[in-house]
């Protein structure tokens, strides 16, 4: 089996909606993503023969899933008061809303899925949300967690 390796980062700032500690406040990260890709084989004639795929290829893909949130604020769905939702977009800031609270463990998915969806066979996705901090998310053999 043949693994490679990939990563991005982007900066945003987020808070945990009903969390009491640190993180309920708004504060920011350089969220650093790492992504793994496997293939059994190598691609066997034309300008990628003897590559699972072209790295240009695979970093310009997680570049973009990625960069879609850079300098944004990324909250829950809900998760704001509708006039405190409201003023911020009145004030012109970039807010992204997800379905999902935003931790590095459902980033880890979300991302997975992502570059699943665009073809690539998954391994693995680690999302740091600081140096020392991160979560990883991968399927097993069967496709399930």
């Amino acid at each position: 089996m043949y693994y490679l390796k990939s990563e991005h980062s982007f900066d945003s700032a987020h808070f945990l909606a009903n969390y009491e500690g640190k993180c309920r406040n708004i504060h920011g990260h350089r969220w650093r993503v790492v992504v793994e890709i496997k293939s059994a084989a190598l691609q066997a004639e034309g300008q990628q023969d003897g590559m699972v795929v072209d790295f240009g290829e695979l970093k310009k893909d997680i570049k973009e899933e990625v960069d879609f949130f850079d300098h944004a604020f990324i909250i829950e769905k809900n998760s704001l008061k509708p006039t405190t939702f409201a003023a911020l977009m009145e004030e012109g800031f970039r807010i992204i809303e997800l379905e999902f609270r935003p931790t590095a463990e459902r980033f880890a998915k979300y991302f997975f899925d992502r570059l699943a969806e665009r073809g690539y066979q998954m391994k693995s996705v680690t999302v740091y949300e600081t140096p020392n901090n991160a979560a990883t998310y991968e399927e097993d053999s069967s496709g399930t967690i």
